[in-house]
Parts: C-alpha cells; sequence; structure tokens
C-alpha cells in the first residue's frame, strides 16, 4: 500500500513563497499522476495542481501562474512550489495519487485513490 508524507506548510506572508514536498513510499511511484488539492475551514477540498509521470502539468485557475508542480521520479517526491501567495490560499493541503496518464490530467478528487495526511499553509494579509 502507497503512503504519502506532505511536509514544507507553515506560515508565510502575503506575496512571499513556500515549497510543499510530498513523498511517496511503497509502491511504484513514477508512472502514477500526483495532484494537489487544499482544503480551507468550511469548504470542499479543491483541486489545486496535478503533475502527470512525463511531467505534464494542469493547474486551477486561481492558481495558475504562481504555483508550479513538478516531481523527481528517482526520489519519489512530488512538489509545488507556491510563489505571491495570497490570504485566500490558507488550507491544509493535500497530495494524492492519480491514473497513470500524461495528458487530459485528473482535477476530481474522486478519480484520486490514496491521500496524505495533508500539511497547514496560513498566509497572513
Amino acid at each position: 500500500q502507497v503512503q504519502l508524507v506532505e511536509s514544507g506548510g507553515g506560515l508565510a506572508q502575503a506575496g512571499g513563497s513556500l515549497r510543499l514536498s510530498c513523498a511517496a513510499s511503497g509502491r511504484t511511484f513514477s508512472r502514477y499522476t500526483m495532484g494537489w488539492f487544499r482544503q480551507a475551514p468550511g469548504k470542499e477540498r479543491e483541486f489545486v495542481a496535478a503533475v502527470s509521470w512525463t511531467g505534464s502539468t494542469a493547474y486551477a485557475d486561481s492558481v495558475k501562474g504562481r504555483f508550479t508542480a513538478s516531481r523527481d521520479n528517482a526520489k519519489n517526491t512530488v512538489y509545488l512550489q507556491m510563489s505571491s501567495l495570497r490570504p485566500e490560499d490558507t488550507a491544509v493541503y493535500y497530495c494524492a495519487t492519480g491514473p497513470p496518464v500524461s495528458y487530459n490530467l485528473p482535477t476530481l478528487r474522486r478519480q484520486y485513490d490514496v491521500w496524505g495526511q495533508g500539511t497547514q499553509v496560513t498566509v497572513s494579509s
């Protein structure tokens, strides 16, 4: 069974940057799409970004141009570089494993099966 562990969350000021990491273990990592989602208090978990096994990416409109998803298959790790942070980016961020596709990357929560425990990101104004 695959396990995912997120790290890198914390407190940042508006306009600042953070880099989240998600380390995977227990299953062949390299072929799977990896997704990032976030959930703010009282809100639904929403798609943020995805990166395929080939490195192709997809982003929510709200983070496009500010966030960058990437992966290092040799390290079984996926990253989310977040820049120009806004208070509305405050949420718990989760990584998850998705289907092994290289285009039309999945953006729906139900398309992802294994989830990490999440890491808190708080952006102050």
